[in-house]
Formats: C-alpha cells, sequence, structure tokens
C-alpha cells in the first residue's frame, strides 16, 4: 500500500480536478437520462439512446480509471479522444455569427487544452509502466 505524500495528495487532486466536468456530467445524463438523450438528439447524432448511453460510460468509467490509476492511459486517451470529437461537434464557433462566436470560441480552445491535459497524463503513465508494469496501480 502506498504512503499518501503530499505529492501523491496533489497528484491525485490535480486528477479528480481534471475529471470534475466528467464526472458531474455522467452522473447528470444518469439521473436526467431523457434530458440526455434530448440533447444527443439535438446534436443530430445517430442512434441517441445507444450513444447517450456510450456517453456515460466514457465519461465515469474513463475518469475512474485515471482517479484509481488502473489503466490510467486508457482513460485519458478515451477521455481525450470523446473531449476533441465533442469539441467539434458542440462547439462549431466558425459557424456562428461574430456577435454570438467569442463564448464558443473561448469554450473551444479551453476544450482543446483538456486534451492536451488528458494526453499528458496518458503520456506519464505509459512512461511510468515502462519501470513498474503494465498492471501496477499509479
Amino acid at each position: 500500500m502506498r504512503t499518501w505524500t503530499p505529492p501523491l495528495l496533489v497528484q491525485r487532486v490535480a486528477l479528480l480536478l481534471l475529471c470534475a466536468a466528467y464526472l458531474q456530467g455522467g452522473i447528470d445524463k444518469a439521473w436526467d437520462f431523457h434530458g440526455a438523450v434530448a440533447e444527443t438528439m439535438h446534436f443530430g447524432l445517430p442512434m441517441p439512446t445507444l450513444v447517450t448511453v456510450l456517453t456515460i460510460v466514457i465519461e465515469l468509467g474513463a475518469s475512474v480509471l485515471i482517479i484509481a490509476g488502473v489503466y490510467r492511459w486508457m482513460g485519458a486517451v478515451a477521455l481525450a479522444v470523446f473531449t476533441l470529437a465533442a469539441t467539434f461537434l458542440a462547439n462549431r464557433f466558425w459557424e456562428l455569427p461574430l456577435a454570438q462566436r467569442f463564448p464558443v470560441e473561448n469554450a473551444f480552445f479551453e476544450h482543446l487544452g483538456l486534451v492536451g491535459g488528458f494526453l499528458l497524463v496518458a503520456w506519464h503513465d505509459l512512461r511510468g509502466r515502462r519501470f513498474k508494469g503494465p498492471f501496477t496501480p499509479s
């Protein structure tokens, strides 16, 4: 068992904060499933019920992997790909009139920052696994 040193505590808090929006989003979607399906339909995605279920599984499951440190890299890559796809789907600022563009453009680039953060988490985890073995929690 690991000792909870200040650097480890900071790491866990940082990972929790990085995943906070996905935990909240997954819980909210599960709690109001019909509203989540309606949101999926709003974006014109096919098979909205299935897509909503997959969204909830990805948001919650990948967050748990990241926070728990079990296959952290896999959870981080999953949320990076999910966030990148969702960003191009939901934050298409280039299609908006100039007066409405700023908040959506800002959200677009904030989400790209999250993608970069998740890729760094995956890289760091895979780099560390070279020395520990593939099934050791980080």
